[in-house]
């Protein structure tokens, strides 16, 4: 009597994603905090100039005590610097000139509607498959942030002069998402991040030295942390996570984690700088969680369908 041989099952291996996507949205999220505290001390422009050229030496510097090997091509290099660009100054240019006249509960708020527009920007340029249960969700996402919106500006807590800069922000950082699908520039993240922040940098130093000046800055110890969890938890490492999410999860997907944004950012903004948040503002985020539920439950189930279907194959 002949057995059958055994068939040896893979073993389960640890999926690092879920706490990189954690990890992303607390310190997305909390990067609005610190930088209200920032420009709150320092201009804009200024503080972000700093910040990119900062984070920009400091990975390339990393980079050259590990002795690692320059990877990215010309083209790459200009890739990323274009991307840099949208991504870096120009999103936390205009967003950070919004924080200003805006909490930053709502900032984050705003900018969480990406999206919306970077699924349908996808559907037309990256050729993602957008779903009548993908274009329920975002509709769903824009009712949730309209709301609130609408709710801030009615009882006055934010300035349309700032919201207008924080929704130009968000056009931005749609682009640059779209961007960077589209150039694809290969090689390493890190390094590839490294020349964003440096690219940034160098837009905006001569446009911080022409419309801000130090004579406005104001020393102190808050400035000075904010600025260090800005250069090194935002433009260090946020960034190099959210690039990492655009390759492995797509943009449409990846942008939907966004919509997780606002109940962080109202939560951080109401302990660390005792923003006022009302009931209104938490039902509006109810259609945003239903939203980001319909975006990304499709793309989970049919990864996992497709997995099991590819070991049924290999059995």
């Amino acid at each position: 009597m002949s057995l059958a041989p055994s068939l040896s099952l893979p073993r389960p291996t640890f999926n690092p994603l879920p706490l990189l996507i954690g990890l992303f949205c607390l310190l997305w999220s909390f990067a609005f905090v610190a930088g209200k505290i920032g420009v709150t001390d320092c201009p804009p422009l200024i503080l972000l100039a700093a910040r990119f050229s900062f984070a920009g030496v400091v990975i390339l510097a990393i980079s050259v005590v590990r002795r690692d090997p320059w990877s990215l091509s010309w083209r790459d290099t200009l890739a990323f610097a274009v991307v840099g660009v949208a991504n870096n100054a120009l999103y936390l240019g205009l967003g950070y000139t919004g924080l200003q006249t805006v909490s930053a509960g709502l900032g984050g708020l705003i900018v969480s509607a990406n999206p919306v527009f970077t699924a349908a920007l996808a559907a037309v340029f990256l050729g993602e498959p957008l779903t009548g249960r993908k274009v329920a969700g975002l509709a769903l996402g824009i009712l949730g942030v309209t709301f609130i919106v609408w709710h801030r500006m009615s009882v006055g807590t934010d300035s349309l002069h700032g919201i207008l800069f924080t929704l130009a922000s968000l056009a931005s950082i749609v682009a640059g998402t779209i961007l960077f699908k589209v150039l694809a520039p290969k090689g390493s993240l890190w390094l590839g991040n490294g020349v964003q922040n440096l690219a940034a940098g160098a837009v905006l130093l001569p446009i911080a030295a022409s419309f801000a000046s130090v004579d406005d800055i104001v020393p102190s110890a808050r400035l000075l942390w904010a600025f260090a969890f800005l250069a090194l938890g935002g433009s260090v490492l946020a960034y190099r996570l959210w690039f990492h999410l655009l390759q492995v999860c797509g943009a449409t997907a990846a942008s939907a984690y966004h919509f997780l944004m606002p109940p962080l950012g109202m939560l951080f903004a109401w302990i660390v700088l005792g923003e006022h948040v009302e009931l209104k503002d938490l039902l509006g985020i109810v259609p945003v969680a239903l939203g980001i539920y319909l975006v990304t439950r499709p793309r989970a189930q049919g990864n996992i369908k497709a997995n099991i279907k590819a070991n049924i194959i290999k059995q």
